[in-house]
Formats: structure tokens, sequence, C-alpha cells
């Protein structure tokens, strides 16, 4: 189950993801309304398959924003009541919520523990306060840190640091320092990614409009190998391009996106994927309260995925794994292409004895991943 909670307190200047402000929301759309919708959507959701006779209890769940933090520990415990009651959920299952650091505190995840929550993901992006203000992050630069403590001292085994690298003014010592700071929090996953400038932000108009440098391709690069070779050197390994963790703690939610799993996304905006079928729902909070009010399912649009389609998602989000995809799992044609790309040490082929071998990017090849899956994907018959 992915849960989206489409709410936060400010806007961050790179942000293109589905989410509102109070003064973007309107009347009709609130914390409150949002909950009662969302438990209808969860039954009609149960209903739908179980009909379908898909219904199985979730064997992970992951709410994620927005800022989900922002319902306080009351509305993430309601939440996950309905997840529970409705869905149901696995032995085992692995639950995970994003939080802003700002709006936690001891006793929210103390509460969070306590309501069955397992895992927690904090948005830290950087220490540098530079870095936060041209992001127009609102967190004091401390608080991530302070935070992932607090998780971990209220019994969270498993805790998450995002990290965005690459932000124009960013220096080699600011991501240093971020780094330091992610390892004194002795959090056991740490998620790193590249800046995106996307079209529509508040960012990308400073970039159009020369205010801001465009991120530079050598910088990340650079900026990459350094976060790699920094958490390798502290008992972290990568598991995914963005994704390194220790033993134990890679996010079982996520690994499920990148094996092609099924997941029902429900929520604002939120995207689904059951046997072969992918769907979306409408984006606005009012308009998703309105027809879940109404006792329907909140669908905007689906689309049955092709054989081929299949495969290309297959192949795109599997060769992004350490353990990277199964040779069977390959289309004729490609051989050329994967043979240079082995010759060149950016691909290698993972023996793993009598069984079945795959093909795998090596350390360099992640720098390049993109391009290598894109190259397999046109060569294949």
């Amino acid at each position: 189950m992915y849960v989206h909670v489409p709410f936060c307190a400010s806007r961050c200047g790179y942000c293109d993801f589905n989410t509102y402000t109070p003064g973007e929301l309107g009347t009709g759309a609130d914390p409150e309304s949002y909950l009662a919708a969302l438990d209808i959507e969860l039954r009609l959701a149960a209903r739908r398959m179980d009909r379908d006779g898909v219904l199985r209890p979730a064997e992970t769940v992951f709410v994620g924003g927005g800022t989900p933090s922002m319902l306080g520990a009351d509305g993430l415990t309601r939440l996950l009541d309905g997840v529970r009651n409705h869905i149901g959920l696995g032995p085992g299952a692995e639950i995970t919520t994003e939080s802003n650091p700002e709006s936690t505190s001891p006793e929210f995840f103390d509460r969070l523990r306590t309501a069955g929550f397992t895992r927690i993901s904090l948005g830290m992006q950087s220490v540098a306060g530079n870095v936060l203000a041209v992001l127009e992050r609102r967190h004091t630069p401390g608080r991530p840190i302070a935070a992932a403590r607090e998780a971990r001292a209220a019994g969270f085994e498993h805790v998450n640091l995002d990290m965005i690298y690459g932000t124009p003014t960013e220096t080699d010592d600011d991501m240093r320092a971020t780094l330091d700071a992610v390892l004194s929090a002795e959090v056991d996953h740490v998620s790193a990614y590249s800046l995106i400038v996307e079209d529509g932000t508040a960012m990308a108009r400073k970039v159009n409009k020369g205010l801001l440098p465009a991120p530079d391709e050598d910088v990340l690069a650079d900026r990459y190998q350094l976060i790699d070779h920094t958490l390798r050197g502290a008992g972290f390994d990568w598991y995914e391009v963005s994704n390194w963790a220790r033993p134990g703690g890679e996010c079982r939610h996520n690994i499920g996106y990148w094996r092609d799993g099924d997941w029902w996304g429900a929520g604002p905006g939120a995207h689904s994927h059951l046997g072969g079928v992918r769907f979306f729902n409408v984006k606005h909070p009012r308009t998703y309260a309105a027809a879940c009010a109404r006792g329907e399912l909140p669908v905007k649009d689906s689309e049955q995925l092709s054989d081929a389609d299949r495969h290309t998602e297959k192949l795109m989000l599997g060769l992004r794994l350490r353990d990277g995809v199964a040779e069977a799992d390959l289309r004729p044609g490609s051989e050329r292409v994967i043979a240079g790309y082995v010759d060149s040490g950016l691909l290698r082929w993972i023996d793993r004895g009598p069984g079945p071998r795959s093909l795998a990017l090596t350390d360099s090849g992640r720098l390049l991943a993109d391009g290598i899956i894109a190259d397999i994907l046109v060569a294949e018959d």
C-alpha cells in the first residue's frame, strides 16, 4: 500500500509533487476531510480487490507526501488503522512514514511506534544553510539529525535520511559536512538524489531567467562518487542506484516497486499497479473527497500495460538494483551492446552457481545507468 498525504506547510522551490499549502487548498479541503475520504477509499479498494480476487493483507505500507507528519501522530494512527481495518496487515509488515523534521518530536515518534509504524524517513537534503536556502527548505540544518536520534530512541530500528546533491552553491565541503552529519545520526538507510530542475517549479523559473545556474553533470558525478565512497566506507552498501543501507536496512516497500510488484495507491493523485494495470487518482484533495463521498473510487484514468511495456519497466527498474536482472529477462538483439558495456567495465555478469546469471551495473556503470538501459532497450529486437 502507498498512501499519499497531499499537505505541506510551504512549497519547496524544486518540488513538483502533488502537494498543497494551506493557501492553495481553498475551501472544502483539509486534513479532516482528507482522512474521512481516505477511509472511504480504503473500504472501496478492499471491496474492489476482493471482487477481483486479489485482496490480501499488505506486506508493506508507505505513507508519503507532501508532509505526512503534518497529520500529527493522531492522524497517522487513524490512517494506519484504516489500512489495518480494511486491507489488513501481513505478519511482519513494514510500515513507513515520511516526516518533516520540523513537525516531529520525541512524543510523536513514541506514539507512531505504539501505533505500529516500523520505519521513519526524514527529509534532510543538506546541513548547509546556503543549500537549504536555495532549495527553499524551512527546517534548520541540525534538526534532521536530532529527529533521527529521537526516532532511534523511540525504538525505530530503521531510520532513513534523504539527501539531495548538486544544488547550485553547494561545495565539496558542504557535501562532506552533510555526510558527516548523516553518519553521526547512526541511521541504517540513506537515500541520495541528484537535483533535477523540474519544469514549472520556482527553481526552473530562476534557472530559465539566469538567476541560478543549472546543475552541472560533472559535479553531480563527483558528488555521487563522494557519497558512495563515504557511505560504503562506513558500513553501508548500495542496493539501488540512489539508495544505501546497512545489512537488513533495505526498504522492502521500494524494492517492491523496482521488482514490478503490485500495490494500491490511496489518496489524491496516488498511482497504483495491479496485475499489469496502472491507474491513478484525481489530484486535488477537494475533488478526491467529493468522489469518495459519492461512494466512488476516485480513479481518474487507467492503462493496461502491454507485454512490451512491462518488459521495458522490468529492465529500467531492475537494472538499477545491485542484483540486476536475470539473463532470461533480456531479449534477443541486445547481446552486442551488452558485450560492449561488459568489455568497457560498465556492466557485469553475476554468476550465482547453479542458478541463472544476472546482468548488473558496475560501480562506474551506475553513473551512466539511464543511458546504458536506453541503449539495451533500443538494441533489442
